[in-house]
């Protein structure tokens, strides 16, 4: 057996062993790259640093940084309340305001998750008080989620820029985060319709539902517009600009910004260090710096060779859709991010197909099942139900979820690799 095989089969028994157990992949990674570097390479251990993405790191850790300061001061539940006031009686889009919120909180930079963790609960608490279907409700803000996640602010889309780039590849992140919006969009418009939606549209409530959320406390005085949190929004803004009219550096841009926050109110900030998803941070770099391996000693080629021996891009682009699909379905999507765009590469690079078109169908298809009850969100699903007996929640979230991974690639790769959007 070569040893480019070795070191794939390596990767995929790394996802296997990370779903099974509760080991972070990029423990693996970092383990793995030694390993197959060299101890089966030969490679010095300098050579295997070099493939460390330490600016990737600097642009997870400044902008989960800087979001970590919006979340702690609670500038996050401002902007969720807010929201919360944007339904007036009307029943029927109490879910649409929800998936409006996730994808709001996702777009400017909020992980996934984190939203997930945010609203879920008001979501579900306002399901049940409103007998709105649950698994319905619970699926609107996951997919919330994964839309605003690829943003060029967020880590989902974060980690797809600074693949493409280290890879060489060309990347348009807005056209992605147009495509994840679009699709999200419709495939919650079907299970809207599907799970019961247009009936809660023809009911109307004289109740306020923004009377019941304040008795629960959603706004309480802490949630009031600051100076502090007037502040944090400022600086969102000019997040923004720095990074995307200025085009600076995002990594040190969120930095720099997070920087100046801390300063105004260093007390308050003194824990949001602790705070930082290092487990994703430490599980990317880990992921990516066996992917440098990997191309280092050429199983990349060798993998390259393997997809160009498919007659056709766009069949071979099916595939690494439904395999995104499947896998992360159980496993993780981030690390699954790191590791696929780099195997894609002779996909991107075929000029017949469009990048845009490819990297966003697989792209959809590894983070649109995060809805599955064996991911972190579809599992804080569950953790929150109410209104429905837990094991019936997970059963129906289970079938949503089965649904979602035999369709949803093939329409992605269909609408955007297949037949293509005209601003691909």
């Amino acid at each position: 057996m070569s040893i480019e095989l070795i070191a794939i089969l390596i990767l995929l028994l790394m996802f296997v062993i990370g779903t099974l157990l509760p080991i972070n992949i990029g423990l693996l990674g970092f383990v793995a790259a030694f390993f197959v570097g060299s101890v089966v390479a030969g490679m010095e251990v300098d050579a295997i640093f070099a493939g460390y993405p330490g600016d990737l790191f600097v642009l997870l850790a400044g902008v989960t940084f800087f979001f970590a300061i919006v979340q702690n001061n609670g500038t996050i539940d401002l902007i969720t309340s807010w929201g919360l006031k944007l339904v007036r009686g009307n029943i029927g889009l109490i879910p649409w305001v929800m998936f409006g919120l996730a994808i709001l909180l996702s777009s400017i930079g909020t992980q996934a998750t984190a939203c997930v963790m945010i609203i879920a609960p008001i979501a579900l608490k306002l399901a049940a008080q409103y007998k709105i279907n649950p698994v319905m409700m619970g699926c609107l803000v996951v997919i919330g989620s994964t839309a605003g996640a690829f943003s060029p602010l967020n880590l989902f889309g974060l980690i797809v820029k600074g693949v493409m780039e280290t890879s060489a590849i060309p990347h348009e992140p807005g056209l992605l985060f147009l495509n994840t919006v679009l699709f999200c969009t419709i495939a919650s418009a079907i299970l809207y319709v599907a799970m019961g939606g247009l009936r809660l549209l023809k009911q109307d409530s004289s109740q306020v539902l923004v009377a019941a959320t304040l008795e629960d406390g959603m706004e309480r005085n802490e949630n009031r517009l600051t100076w502090y949190k007037g502040m944090t929004l400022l600086g969102i803004g000019v997040l923004i600009m720095m990074a995307l009219v200025l085009e600076m550096n995002m990594g040190f841009s969120a930095l720099i910004v997070g920087l100046v926050l801390t300063l105004m109110a260093p007390q308050k900030n003194s824990k949001v260090l602790a705070t930082l998803p290092w487990t994703v941070i430490f599980m990317i770099t880990g992921i990516v710096t066996y992917v440098g391996v990997l191309e280092s000693i050429g199983a990349l080629d060798y993998l390259t060779e393997l997809i160009a021996s498919v007659e056709s891009s766009v069949v071979a682009a099916l595939a690494a859709s439904y395999v995104g699909g499947i896998i992360s379905a159980f496993a993780s999507t981030t690390g699954f991010l790191a590791a696929i765009i780099p195997l894609a590469a002779p996909i991107l690079e075929d000029p017949t197909v469009s990048s845009v078109g490819v990297i966003a169908a697989i792209s959809i298809a590894s983070s649109i099942v995060d809805l599955s009850p064996f991911s972190t969100s579809g599992a804080l699903l569950v953790a929150n139900a109410q209104g429905m007996n837990e094991r019936e929640f997970y059963t129906k979230l289970l079938t949503v979820a089965a649904f979602i991974v035999v369709l949803a690639p093939g329409l992605a790769w269909l609408v955007f690799v297949l037949i293509g959007v005209p601003w691909g």
